[in-house]
């Protein structure tokens, strides 16, 4: 990396961090940023500079991106606003305001859509909750592409620029699962001319205040945490790792494997270097990511005026709004580096803390609506308790490589001290108006069992009944891949948990999160989980399959079968019939999984666990309820219609789509023609044109 690069662009972030400070007032009257050309009139705008275009309804609170993003810009004195869960089969929508003077910024929302859509098991998703009534449908499959398509479309010449989730995880050549295939980049398929990736404060001002300076997009190549195409023309950066083509590591494993590990050995921002990946004639080029931005800049962005609540226009209630309305974020960033989660690769390692000003502030303002209930939900981020940790030697962080700081054991240089946490819990219950506060976000257990004091201040006042903690799995094979403690870790911490909740006189329980079919995971070491939730008594009522998201090192050793840092084999769960298993043993309690839950402890060899023992996990006599469901799934497997019904009750012959339709009984197939809807009709060489 060319080190003046980086210093330009150090300054770059503390000269945008100031511009902030001494911005242009927002509207008095907290106003949501407009979603139609009548609101932006009536603050007297006739144009925007900025048009956002997001995949989830509009919120404005701070738990979500286009709220930040756009009060941010806002503050530094753009007009900004907003389109969102637009009708895609259009443009009309990307012109609702005219043309931007900026650019579009287009994000898919708060989660990939792949995965906001489908389940582990590839089936449609029966709500969305970051759209109105929960109603799914209102954004399409791979959201980011078809909205800058369409940006494209309704303006010619507008600066397209791509951020969020989605984008910043297919930034590169990715794994996707929903197409069992490997995808190109992002900045490709969408023809957006930058992709921004991680957190987007700092590139999103910097972005509009050069554009407004008279520099063109491709001025902008050289911002950290910016993606982009270089044509076969274009000079490419010397400077830069180059990985694997795509072409490479769409036919080669290995090479796949190799490209995910110096990408996620590129990730620290104050030594990462360049990336570069050949699709075909064309080269993506990453450039290193954004610097972590100061407690001041949080303060700033997290003190703008947000109304809190979802637009007016809404007639509907929005899920994820009711979850999160009364939460506090105190921090960002996770140095836990878990394989299977993308906080580390979207947010960074390094926390990003607001003070406790900043927090209280907050606390204060939402005590003063006369509909805040007194309790605040939430006081965290994506951990509860990381906020103010740090390295305690910034010259070694500055070189350090590690993908985590806490595995496989805490790191020694790593600060740990939770009492800046606890001064804040203590304050913010404090707050007038304020009955409880409590804590719903992931704990880190390593970290909490390590202060004694930040497990009695939870367990007295912070836990309204049940804690949610994260332990993921009982076997340790399977927690050394994903990067997580020892089972005995957890146990350590719940036994605590108990003993601080019965000091202070409190009923409290734990609420333990495991995940089936993570790479590792087979059939032994879910018995292994199974026998340990029997033993420890807990029954889950829900599962976690193991979902392989762009990027992430889990989804590596799903897609290749080895981990890309050892490269040494990884058993994989990929049959449905293994994944249905493996959550049947999770739920081994359920009569409903009882001939699942058999078959599998006998294919493995342990029978001693079917019966009345203390370790058993199933009777010998099956209950009445498995096997009436049985007899019931048996039942549905040969009743019914033999052919492809299509959503309005058509068979696939009579479906509209060009098809002949059969001059026999109904639903038949006209010769040679397949039962999909959209398909050529088609016939293997060499069969007769019969019936």
């Amino acid at each position: 990396m060319n080190l003046p690069i980086i210093d330009t662009a150090k300054k770059e972030c503390a000269r945008l961090e100031t511009l902030r400070g001494t911005a242009v007032p927002a509207p008095a009257g907290k106003i949501p940023l407009p979603m139609s050309m009548k609101e932006a009139k009536a603050r007297g705008w006739d144009e925007l500079d900025v048009v956002f275009v997001t995949g989830d309804a509009y919120i404005d609170h701070p738990s979500f991106a286009m709220a930040i993003l756009g009060r941010t810009l806002e503050a530094a004195g753009f007009r900004v606003g907003i389109v969102s869960q637009p009708d895609w089969r259009n443009c009309d929508d990307w012109r609702r305001f005219g043309k931007p003077r900026l650019f579009f910024g287009i994000s898919a929302g708060n989660m990939d859509s792949m995965i906001n859509h489908y389940t582990a098991n590839r089936k449609v998703r029966n709500s969305d909750a970051y759209s109105p009534g929960g109603r799914i449908g209102l954004r399409p499959d791979r959201t980011t592409l078809s909205y800058c398509h369409r940006a494209r479309e309704a303006y010619k010449g507008v600066p397209v620029i791509a951020g969020g989730v989605e984008a910043s995880l297919r930034r590169l050549a990715h794994y996707d699962y929903w197409g069992d295939n490997v995808r190109k980049s992002i900045l490709l398929d969408s023809k957006a001319d930058l992709v921004l990736y991680g957190m987007g404060e700092n590139p999103i001002v910097e972005i509009a205040e050069r554009l407004d300076a008279g520099e063109s997009v491709k001025d902008l190549r050289n911002m950290l945490g910016a993606a982009y195409v270089c044509g076969a023309k274009d000079p490419v950066p010397d400077d830069a790792i180059e990985l694997p083509s795509f072409e490479e590591v769409r036919d080669d494993k290995f090479a796949f494997a190799e490209a995910t590990k110096i990408i996620h050995n590129e990730t620290n921002p104050y030594n990462a270097k360049r990336l570069t990946q050949k699709h075909g004639g064309l080269t993506v080029v990453v450039n290193p990511p954004q610097f972590p931005i100061s407690q001041d800049a949080m303060d700033q962005i997290y003190g703008l005026p947000y109304t809190r609540k979802p637009h007016p226009s809404y007639k509907e209630p929005i899920p994820a709004f009711a979850t999160i309305k009364d939460s506090v974020t105190i921090m960002r960033g996770c140095f836990g580096g878990c394989t299977f989660c993308s906080i580390t690769a979207h947010q960074g390692r390094v926390i990003q803390s607001r003070s406790k000003d900043s927090v209280i502030s907050e606390i204060n303002r939402m005590a003063d609506d006369p509909k805040f209930t007194g309790v605040v939900s939430d006081i965290g981020g994506p951990t509860a308790n990381m906020y103010e940790m740090k390295c305690s030697k910034p010259e070694v962080e500055a070189v350090c490589r590690r993908q985590s700081c806490v595995h496989p054991k805490i790191c020694k240089l790593l600060g740990t001290d939770h009492a800046p946490l606890i001064q804040l819990m203590k304050e913010a219950r404090e707050v007038k108006g304020v009955r409880k506060v409590l804590v719903a976000s992931g704990i880190r257990m390593d970290l909490a069992r390590r202060s004694p004091e930040y497990m009695k201040e939870l367990t007295e006042h912070h836990v309204g009944g049940l804690l949610k903690v994260a332990p993921e799995h009982a076997n340790d094979d399977v927690l050394d891949k994903m990067r997580k403690p020892s089972v005995e870790d957890f146990e350590s911490f719940s036994t605590k948990f108990r003993e601080e909740s019965k000091k202070a006189g409190k009923k409290q329980y734990i609420v333990p999160y495991f995940i089936s079919s993570h790479p590792g995971s087979d059939v032994n070491s879910m018995i292994d989980l199974a026998v340990f939730l029997k033993r420890n008594g807990y029954k889950p009522d829900q599962v976690q399959d193991f979902i392989p998201a762009p990027l992430d090192v889990a989804t590596c050793m799903y897609y290749t079968e080895m981990d890309p840092f050892t490269k040494e084999p990884v058993f994989i769960a990929k049959k449905l019939k293994d994944r249905k298993t493996q959550r049947a043993l999770m739920q081994f309690f359920k009569p409903e999984n009882y001939f699942d839950v058999r078959k599998a402890l006998l294919d493995a060899g342990r029978k001693e666990l079917i019966g009345n023992g203390c370790d058993c996990l199933i009777p010998a006599k099956a209950p009445k309820e498995a096997i009436d469901r049985r007899r019931r799934m048996a039942g549905k497997q040969f009743r019914g219609e033999y052919v492809h019904r299509m959503p309005d009750g058509k068979s696939a012959g009579e479906s509209g789509h060009g098809r002949k339709k059969s001059s026999k009984k109904q639903g038949r197939f006209a010769p040679g023609q397949g039962y999909r809807p959209d398909r050529k009709a088609a016939r293997k060489k060499g069969r007769p044109n019969s019936r």
